[in-house]
């Protein structure tokens, strides 16, 4: 597939995939006439955090980058999970990129005005937990002087960091954009409220898309720390209730909803953790329809799609994509994916 490699939406395309196989190729400015009264759209209002930071480590002398990648003390951000990379840049591909120096506990990496402790090296060498040094509020300072946000090999120019905040973004908790939310403009959310479709929002702290490493990407996504509101969790199971279609923006989104569900119907409100896979044989409990980047087999966003649709309308949806020349990536087009029936699941 092609590979989206600058911010901007202009011409962006949406391929709608219906219960039945049948698919439309729109262009995604016409999401807004899409969805029918009474229909709630789920998004992550998750800003993205300046979560690259390139430095030193002191034992060696040697340049490094820090991939902070999962949460340890959420939402205080003095704890994580990161990745460790050797000397380069976002211009090579993270497959690519060098090991760090060799790590171990109590190690001090220096990362501009921010100073880190290698608390643990995790099951890889490139795994670590870390300790930041300093208040809260000098952390935060720190990471807005000297992160910037992580990014990949196929998107050239250095990004900024509103590059990577959707229009609704709000807290920094994200590693990287929730980049389905990219879809969504004052525009449309004008018009759905016009037209009685129902808006609201949770905040999902997204994680990293790529390790670099086969065998970490297999782990992916990591645990994911999760907020929904209480107005949120009482409109989701109204709007379930009433028998209308719940609409998620994005992968976290669906994540957050189905690891709060109960089986009694009721939604879990305030802080969470989603953990482990969303995938084939899983099953959803609130969430009807996902509005999703383009992603390939294999991937764990992919992966997520068989608890939406079996694996014969996924590889027809694929090839749709590649004969469109839809984009992938994080600033590519999107797919509308309404989930077929259980019954059609379970006989996939």
């Amino acid at each position: 597939m092609i590979a989206a490699d600058r911010p901007g939406t202009r011409g962006a395309k949406l391929l709608v995939v219906e219960q039945d196989g049948t698919m439309r190729d729109l262009p995604r400015a016409e999401l807004s006439g899409l969805l029918d009264p009474g229909d709630l759209v789920v998004a992550n209002d998750a800003a993205t955090l300046p979560a690259s930071l390139n430095g030193m480590h002191v034992r060696s002398g040697e340049a490094i980058e820090i991939r902070l990648a999962g949460w340890l003390s959420f939402p205080d951000p003095r704890r994580f999970v990161g990745l460790a990379f050797g000397a380069g840049d976002h211009r090579t591909r993270t497959e690519d990129r060098p090991p760090p120096p060799p790590l171990s506990s109590g190690d001090l990496i220096k990362l501009g005005p921010l100073e880190v402790i290698v608390e643990r090296v995790l099951d890889h060498p490139r795994l670590l937990e870390l300790r930041l040094s300093g208040s809260r509020g000098a952390v935060l300072a720190g990471l807005a002087q000297h992160g910037r946000p992580i990014q990949y090999a196929h998107v050239p120019e250095p990004l900024a960091l509103w590059d990577v905040w959707t229009k609704i973004a709000v807290e920094p908790v994200a590693f990287e954009a929730p980049s389905a939310g990219f879809a969504l403009d004052w525009s449309t959310l004008q018009t759905w409220h016009r037209r009685d479709v129902g808006f609201t929002t949770l905040t999902h702290a997204a994680g990293i898309s790529s390790t670099g490493d086969p065998f970490l990407d297999t782990r992916l996504p990591f645990d994911e720390p999760y907020r929904i509101p209480a107005s949120t969790a009482a409109r989701v199971v109204q709007a379930k209730r009433r028998g209308s279609r719940i609409v998620a923006i994005g992968t976290t989104v669906v994540r957050a909803l189905e690891s709060a569900a109960d089986p009694d119907g009721s939604l879990r409100a305030g802080n969470g953790i989603a953990t482990g896979r969303i995938e084939r044989g899983t099953p959803l409990r609130f969430v009807d329809t996902i509005l999703t980047g383009v992603h390939q087999p294999g991937e764990s966003h992919f992966e997520l799609l068989r608890a939406f649709a079996d694996d014969t309308l996924l590889a027809k949806s694929s090839a749709a994509l590649i004969e469109h020349s839809y984009r992938a990536h994080e600033f590519g087009d999107s797919m509308l994916l309404n989930r077929q029936s259980p019954s059609d699941l379970c006989d996939a």
